[in-house]
């Protein structure tokens, strides 16, 4: 990686933290794969799109409904967990 391309996703991070309230370091807890049978959302607030098949980042287990994620373009919201299968 560039100079410039790790600036960026520390400040992707920063915000990250900032918008989640998220404190400590951020580590990926496992990689879970969005049902392919599920129909695709856009995001919006603090939801992340989600596409059929993507494989995601879990960051956290929030609560019995959602999990906080990240997708491949490092950008990060909630997920509901009904949608979601293990590797």
């Amino acid at each position: 990686m560039t100079l410039k391309q790790c600036k960026k996703e520390e400040k992707a991070d920063r915000e990250f933290q900032k918008k989640f309230k998220f404190e400590g370091s951020i580590s990926v807890l496992t990689q879970m794969m969005v049902d392919p049978a599920a129909t695709e959302r856009r995001g919006g607030g603090k939801n992340l799109p989600l596409r059929r098949g993507e494989i995601l980042d879990v960051i956290q287990f929030t609560n019995q409904e959602q999990i906080l994620c990240r997708n491949s373009q490092r950008r990060y919201g909630y997920v509901p967990r009904a949608v979601m299968l293990h590797l």
